[in-house]
């Protein structure tokens, strides 16, 4: 609708949505968020055995936030491509197309003005094929409802301590707002990895609250825990089990992570070795 509206044929349109998660942690939504130059870059660079699919006239991009929504970022008339240049640098993964193993184009782009007003307010409904990220705007799946139209754009807001999922590798993404809610809360989280479906039962107790312990398994991979040591590198699902009172002892905090363990059997069926 809002592409007949300002007279554009859904036919010449691709619609993209960008949520790869680099190793460092930076997504294409943080890209776009703090850098929009450098995911323009990270955009116009497409593998090349599938040029005839993204040599359509326009492209709708869209991102993912660290709620899991898709947001509208802009519209952009494509022109010619052309093989990458050896020296180019992806701005997302931080290396040359020989390093991330395929071969890649780099394609002309100019922004369509009449659909800046919307870039940043409007989320839609992408659907069950969140695997398909890039799909034909004239398809039966290409009709993306609209959820939402805001006034402006803003960082999606904190979903709540029961409500959080995350993953390891979108941690340093993630809005101020959410960072400093995680700092301030303590108590009991769970693990999960997305390779062995195992679980992993933790508990937060320090001054920095969960986020303070999440960093350490963004920056090891295991912070510390033997089991964990012992498994390849994984992007953990992460979540919040039980949240503490503000008045809660170390050793109330480690009762409730020792009755977790036990509830979800993750001694014997998981990742605790204690």
């Amino acid at each position: 609708m809002l592409l007949q509206d300002e007279g554009y044929d859904p036919r010449e349109v691709r619609l993209l949505r960008h949520q790869h998660v680099a190793k460092d942690g930076l997504t294409p939504y943080a890209l776009w968020r703090d850098r929009p130059g450098e995911f323009e870059r990270y955009q116009s660079a497409q593998k090349s055995d599938r040029s005839a699919y993204f040599a359509s006239r326009y492209w709708a991009a869209f991102v993912v936030p660290p709620d899991g929504s898709t947001l509208f970022v802009g519209l952009y008339e494509i022109g010619d491509c052309a093989p990458v240049a050896t020296d180019w640098i992806d701005p997302l993964m931080r290396q040359t197309s020989t390093q991330i193993g395929r071969a890649l184009d780099i394609y002309q782009f100019e922004r369509v003005p009449a659909f800046d007003h919307y870039a940043g307010r409007v989320r839609v409904e992408w659907g069950d094929g969140t695997r398909a990220w890039a799909q034909r705007a004239s398809n039966r799946k290409g009709d993306k409802p609209v959820v939402e139209l805001a006034r402006e754009f803003r960082e999606p807001d904190f979903p709540g301590f029961t409500n959080f999922i995350g993953n390891f590798g979108g941690l340093p993404s993630l809005p101020q707002s959410w960072v400093m809610a995680l700092s301030a809360a303590r108590g009991v989280y769970l693990l999960t990895c997305p390779r062995t479906f195992e679980q992993y039962v933790g508990s937060a107790c320090g001054t920095e609250g969960f986020w303070g312990r999440w960093k350490d398994y963004a920056v090891t991979g295991h912070g510390g825990n033997i089991r964990l040591k012992s498994r390849d590198a994984s992007d953990y699902q992460v979540s919040i089990l039980e949240v503490a009172g503000s008045a809660a002892t170390t050793e109330q905090i480690l009762a409730m992570e020792q009755l977790w363990k036990r509830k979800l059997q993750s001694r014997d069926m998981g990742l605790n070795a204690n």
